[in-house]
């Protein structure tokens, strides 16, 4: 995990949009993959669907 010494010298490096754009960034891409995995199922569940109806 970043350190709270390591966000200030990444604000002074980098400026605050782009250190906070890259927190969002990694906050978020958990929850992206997740919502990617239940679209997929859903996608294979009505699938099954289909075939079981034929």
């Amino acid at each position: 995990m970043i350190g709270e010494g390591n966000i200030i010298q990444l604000i002074g490096n980098f400026g605050f949009p782009i250190v906070v754009t890259i927190y969002l960034l990694h906050r978020f891409e958990n929850k992206i993959e997740s919502l990617e995995n239940t679209i997929q199922n859903i996608a294979n569940a009505v699938n099954n669907s289909k075939e079981k109806r034929k």
